[in-house]
């Protein structure tokens, strides 16, 4: 089995900085893509950066400039710095990645259980 654990989660005030882990475990061969996505109370789940095998990273646009995504491909994790957090930054973070569990193996998709992140004064 395959297990996604975030952490790094919790309350900000505005314009606060978190920083969220994610780690790969258990049965893990290797790691494809790995990111970041969220849910608003209410709303769509939507993508927060997305890392893959080479140093290119997907970001949703509006994100720029304050979120930053990175990669420790020796230890399957990946990281979301988030800074000058807004209030509409409140949601849960859910990481994501795609795995193979075994050298023959195909890849498959995996959501972690999610960390929330609050940002109120």
């Amino acid at each position: 089995q395959v297990q996604l654990v975030e952490s790094g989660g919790g309350l900000t005030q505005p314009g606060g900085s978190l920083r969220l882990s994610c780690v790969a475990s258990g049965s893990v061969f290797r790691v494809s893509t790995m990111g970041w996505f969220r849910q608003a109370p209410g709303k769509q789940r939507e993508l927060v950066a997305l890392t893959g095998t080479t140093a290119d990273i997907k970001y949703e646009e509006s994100l720029k400039g304050r979120f930053t995504a990175s990669r420790d491909h020796a230890k399957n994790t990946v990281f979301l710095q988030m800074n000058n957090l807004k209030p509409e930054d409140t949601a849960v973070y859910y990481c994501n990645a795609d795995v193979q569990q075994t050298r023959d193996g195909r890849f498959a998709n995996y959501w972690g259980q999610g960390t929330q992140v609050t940002v109120s004064s």
